[in-house]
């Protein structure tokens, strides 16, 4: 197994790891999580950069790659579903005026279910579409918008966990994600902007993803 491989499996148990954090409520656990969520990000970037200077890609990478992205993406929403929101933060979102099922961070919990259902459901169907091409002995390699829509998720995931973590950082860094804008600090600002960013080029990247290899599917309908 070359060196983009052992990253790309790496990220795997990241994820695994990941998962086990955020269900074990120790102290400062959803700053371990971000950082583990963080390093799975790295590692996606890494291994694809390193298989494209050292010429290194593989049919395992073009695969995995894209499937252990997945994976960790849908385990990152997932678990922040489950997740509750400390009252003063939904105390700022709430300043906003937006209906509950807009507000990210929720009321209650830090990620309204229906954006997590678009999520997993788009993954899901991208999984499905490369295993019938897989059976028609053909790879789909990620294309760019998907890396995209990839890079928008997990960025979304780790603003979530920073979000909920910052207080505990000390009074420095309460002082620096808490400078405001308008109603908002910026940090809030950013995860409700980045969040809604991800949701919508995962519904785009998916129909992108489906319409340009419908002959998949197509032909079998």
């Amino acid at each position: 197994m070359n060196l983009p491989n052992k990253i790309t499996t790496s990220r795997f148990f990241i994820t695994v790891i990941f998962v086990v954090v955020m269900l074990w409520e120790f102290p400062h656990h959803y700053s371990v999580a971000a950082a583990l969520f963080f390093l799975g990000g790295l590692s996606d970037i890494a291994d694809g950069e390193i298989a494209r200077r050292r010429n290194l890609k593989t049919d395992f990478g073009v695969l995995m790659d894209p499937l252990i992205d997945k994976i960790m993406v849908c385990a990152g929403f997932i678990m922040l579903i489950a997740a509750p929101t400390p009252p003063a933060m939904a105390q700022a979102i709430a300043a906003l005026g937006l209906p509950h099922w807009l507000q990210i961070p929720g009321p209650t919990l830090l990620m309204p279910a229906w954006m997590v259902i678009i999520i997993v459901a788009r993954e899901l169907a991208i999984t499905g579409l490369r295993l019938l091409a897989a059976n028609n002995q053909v790879v789909l390699a990620a294309e760019s918008i998907g890396k995209r829509k990839t890079n928008l998720q997990v960025t979304a995931v780790i603003a979530i966990l920073i979000c909920v973590s910052y207080p505990d950082w000390g009074a420095g860094a309460r002082s620096f994600f808490d400078a405001k804008v308008g109603v908002l600090p910026w940090s809030l600002w950013f995860t409700l902007l980045v969040t809604w960013a991800a949701v919508a080029l995962t519904m785009v990247s998916g129909i992108h993803y489906l319409w340009g290899n419908r002959a998949l599917f197509l032909k079998d309908m």
